[in-house]
């Protein structure tokens, strides 16, 4: 027996009462949390108040959240259209299916929009969320290895994931272990997290630097994690759809990151607006 093979969960939730809660949501719940409390922590660390941040973090999660719903639903519309297909199940998220770029881009949106009210730095907000959102991702993919969705092709590695027959998609029916996909992720995405946090107390990096950051790793480790997977997805030529949308990503993050660096160094004294503005007190330096 190998004792580093990854066994599978035995169900993708459980029961309290009338209730079924799904562990896929539970592990998006956590992600949240965490990535919730330390986003609160930095922007506190820059002037900002915590209430402030706590009405600004339930729009930013439920607009980030529908828009990564509506991603997935709009990329794998054959999954939710095709005959024979339920329509709506576009709308039962407890089964899976979150695409972050829509979640980003809906979610920037929100925040972007508050932030104008608000008289804030959209930014240095996009800054202080950077981190946390690479790891509340991490989280969020233990959510795939419990309902055995998105694993990479077979394998032989000590490491390979064991997956029910079930769930084995078509023409793989003989394999048993497969590249874990969500560990991969989950891996990248811990290290990024942890990555940002240095490269901002190392090279102070601010006015939205942090966040393109953040574009450039997460998408250049997605590029070659998707290449792994197998489940069925539309392709653009011989790529998956979000293989194209990473790389193009990624070329416009690095960029952009590259132009920001040398036109916007450091980072700013009031990062959140300007003095006086409501809310903001003077931002204390980061520590180290």
């Amino acid at each position: 027996m190998n004792l580093l093979q990854i066994p599978s969960p035995d169900s993708v939730g459980f029961s309290i009462g009338p209730f079924e809660i799904r562990w896929y949501a539970v592990c998006i719940l956590i992600g949240i949390f965490v990535a919730a409390r330390l986003c609160r922590r930095r922007f506190a660390a820059r002037g900002g108040k915590p209430e402030d941040f706590d009405s600004l973090v339930l729009v930013m999660v439920l607009s980030g959240v529908l828009g990564a719903r509506a991603y997935h639903v709009i990329t794998d519309s054959q999954l939710y259209f095709a005959p024979g297909r339920n329509p709506w199940q576009a709308l039962n998220i407890r089964n899976g299916g979150l695409g972050i770029w829509g979640g980003v881009i809906v979610g920037g949106l929100a925040t972007w929009i508050m932030c104008r009210r608000r008289g804030l730095a959209f930014g240095e907000m996009a800054d202080v969320i950077a981190p946390g959102l690479l790891f509340a991702q991490g989280i969020g993919r233990l959510g795939n290895w419990f309902n055995q969705e998105l694993f990479g092709r077979p394998t032989d590695l000590p490491w390979g994931l064991a997956i029910d027959p079930a769930y084995r998609p078509t023409g793989y029916e003989s394999y048993a272990t497969y590249h874990p996909a969500f560990l991969y992720e989950l891996v990248w995405n811990f290290t990024g997290g942890l990555a940002l946090l240095w490269v901002e107390k190392r090279f102070r990096c601010g006015r939205g630097k942090l966040f393109l950051a953040y574009i450039v790793w997460y998408t250049f480790g997605r590029f070659f994690i998707e290449a792994l997977r197998i489940d069925t997805v539309n392709h653009i030529g011989a790529f998956r759809v979000n293989s194209w949308v990473s790389a193009v990503i990624f070329l416009g993050g690095l960029t952009s990151l590259v132009f920001a660096w040398r036109r916007k160094p450091g980072m700013r004294l009031w990062p959140f607006g300007f003095p006086g503005a409501s809310g903001i007190s003077p931002a204390r330096p980061l520590p180290g």
